[in-house]
């Protein structure tokens, strides 16, 4: 691809993007061509779409087909109905009934009993469309989490150490904004010991350091109909509330990181400060600088205190991680405030 004068490689998304702009797009290709009413109602969960809706299901078969093609779900042809790929991987009682490329794109949950991959307590596959096995998913990782002891003894109650919302809006994510033109992979949760890793496949549009402030969908017709039955946070607010569930639960700073096909998100599980890398507080230190910015305030040393619960005599140890952060290039400081040290205010770099 040339840039200017330079010529400059092509991204793997980049090159596909351009390979895919002859073919008809991903979700309205047909997942099932000719189907009957009946195949329509057997195929998909259409109880359960209407019950995510919030709406009375209708009372003759034909108010919903009506409905369901009105949406792009499904399309009416000479030959009977075409049920799309969105509707079946969106709606389907089981995935494997239309096609073993479909089924192969269902989330896959390991659970490990260490830190590593040496020995494998669960493994489970999902057959069923996003949307209908949404809930049962997010509540089977949650319950196979560990106990946050630290948060308990706060709140005098059983807590898991990974927070349900942001298990939700993490696994939400990875289903939305993956790559579907890649085959033979799907969307992976992986839980240790100390940690859970939900991935999928594809780069995103976004650089990971603007996951906080800025969203945009690889697939915006799944990403709305997702929103729409309650499955996914309006746009931009979802990363915003795993980071902040991080701080509420004193949890490290999760990690977002890039290879050459899949995006991963990392979630620790409890550390004290005194365990985490210089890379962890750094991360930490930035996300809550955004959180700050994004919630019309400034991170200040005592805010980022509070964020890693410090006493005020560790004010010499966080002033040391804001310069580290600001030599990072991720943070700045706030021109408009006071040029003093102890009152100073930080603004992300990128704002």
């Amino acid at each position: 691809m040339r840039v200017g004068e330079e010529l400059q490689p092509m991204t793997p998304d980049r090159l596909k993007q351009i390979f895919a702009e002859d073919h008809q797009d991903w979700f309205s290709q047909p997942a099932r061509l000719d189907a009957s009413p009946d195949d329509v109602i057997a195929l998909l969960d259409t109880q359960t779409y209407f019950e995510l809706l919030k709406v009375p299901y209708p009372t003759t078969r034909d108010a919903v087909l009506e409905r369901l093609q009105s949406q792009d779900l499904i399309k009416q042809t000479n030959q009977g109905w075409t049920i799309t790929n969105l509707a079946a991987i969106v709606l389907a009682k089981k995935l494997d009934a239309f096609s073993l490329a479909l089924a192969r794109k269902a989330p896959r949950v390991v659970i490990y009993e260490g830190i590593n991959k040496l020995q494998t307590r669960d493994d489970k596959m999902g057959n069923r469309g996003y949307a209908v096995s949404f809930e049962k998913l997010v509540s089977f990782v949650h319950s196979a989490a560990p106990q946050n002891r630290f948060i308990e003894e706060a709140v005098r109650q059983e807590v898991k150490m990974f927070p349900m919302q942001a298990l939700r809006e993490l696994i939400a994510n990875a289903l939305v904004h993956q790559d579907f033109l890649e085959t033979g992979t799907s969307v992976m949760i992986e839980m240790y010991s100390d940690r859970i890793e939900i991935s999928n496949p594809g780069i995103p549009p976004i650089p990971v350091n603007r996951f906080i402030d800025e969203n945009r969908s690889r697939n915006e017709q799944l990403a709305d109909l997702m929103r729409r039955l309650g499955i996914c946070e309006e746009k931009g607010s979802g990363i915003d509330k795993v980071v902040s569930a991080a701080e509420v639960f004193q949890l490290p700073a999760p990690d977002f990181r890039v290879d050459d096909i899949r995006t991963t998100t990392v979630l620790f599980a409890y550390q004290i400060f005194d365990d985490m890398s210089k890379s962890d507080r750094i991360r930490a230190c930035y996300q809550h600088c955004c959180l700050q910015h994004i919630s019309n305030r400034k991170m200040s040393n005592q805010t980022l205190r509070e964020r890693f619960r410090l006493s005020e005599s560790k004010t010499a140890t966080v002033s040391l991680i804001i310069g580290a952060t600001k030599e990072a290039g991720l943070i700045k400081t706030d021109d408009s405030e006071s040029n003093s040290n102890r009152y100073a205010r930080y603004l992300p770099f990128w704002a």
